[in-house]
């Protein structure tokens, strides 16, 4: 049967950086949500993604850790290399067991190095900051990305979770291609700087868990397995009026979560994770849900 295909779209003012409209999140895939997934489907579903326009592809060197990029660089074999937009991220380790945060100079150069040999390619499209490490300067970890990005081993530069200010003085130093955030119908707060201020300097902004982390496409049947402390539990209102709004236009709460990231901008790109093939195809068709009115550029 033929589906629609993802559109494309300008994540910056930079004129090269095009991806899909809509991303793909592969966390999941070997990494958070239970044990790794068997690799033979995840490359299955990573090549239909990309047969179906959905070939900004997500990932972390800390995801794993590192064995999604493995699996990545395994996917990417054969051609595919060639179609897709990679993005990975750096900053974060383990240590003794426990998350540390790092963005000095020599810890982005060998991660960058890592990075790479992992994915089996020769540069990064788009190579995030995962974290703000505050014992560094932004100018300084930003110092040794940008010579990444001279060296032809990085063609752009992002940040995750970074403040208002941190980002000014990031792109101060080199363009900030794409900032990357949790924004959802349940996440909002980097509405009142977090987005203003990407939008001023020109910077795409990339919405990881654009389903509320799984929330507003599994609903309620999620708080029968949370503990009582957990904030879902005070969104189940906000999923049934959802889900009674996506009833009303035809399509699924997924569709119409995702319809929604979409809608807040030409510069918006949601990166919903999945590992099922089948559940792909249902949440890319957001594109025709008739909530938003994005145009494939």
């Amino acid at each position: 049967m033929a589906t629609e295909r993802v559109g494309r779209m300008k994540l910056s003012v930079l004129k090269a950086s095009r991806v899909s409209a809509q991303g793909l999140g592969c966390m999941g895939m070997s990494d958070s949500y239970g044990a790794p997934k068997p690799e033979p489907h995840m490359i299955a579903l990573i090549h239909h993604a990309g047969n179906s326009g959905i070939t900004f592809l997500d990932t972390s060197d800390v995801y794993g850790p590192h064995t999604n990029e493995i699996l990545l660089g395994k996917a990417l074999k054969g051609g595919l290399r060639d179609t897709v937009e990679l993005a990975t991220k750096f900053g974060i380790i383990f240590v003794d067991g426990k998350f540390e945060v790092r963005g000095d100079p020599a810890y982005a150069r060998a991660a960058c190095e890592a990075s790479l040999k992992r994915l089996g390619v020769d540069c990064i499209d788009l190579y995030y900051q995962h974290r703000i490490d505050t014992r560094v300067p932004i100018e300084v970890t930003m110092g040794e990305l940008k010579k990444s990005v001279e060296e032809g081993k990085v063609k752009y530069i992002g940040l995750s979770e970074a403040s208002a200010s941190t980002i000014r003085r990031a792109h101060a130093i080199h363009p900030i291609t794409a900032v990357q955030l949790e924004w959802s119908l349940w996440s909002r707060d980097v509405e009142e700087e977090i987005v203003p201020t990407c939008r001023e300097l020109g910077i795409g902004i990339v919405a990881y868990s654009p389903l509320g982390r799984g929330f507003l496409s599994s609903g309620p049947s999620l708080v029968e397995n949370i503990s009582d402390q957990d904030s879902r539990r005070h969104n189940k209102h906000l999923y049934e009026q959802v889900k009674e709004m996506a009833t009303r236009k035809g399509c699924t709460p997924s569709q119409l979560a995702l319809a929604w990231v979409h809608h807040q901008g030409n510069d918006v790109c949601p990166i919903p994770g999945t590992t099922k093939i089948e559940k792909l195809e249902p949440e890319h068709r957001s594109f025709v849900c008739q909530t938003h009115s994005r145009r494939n550029g």
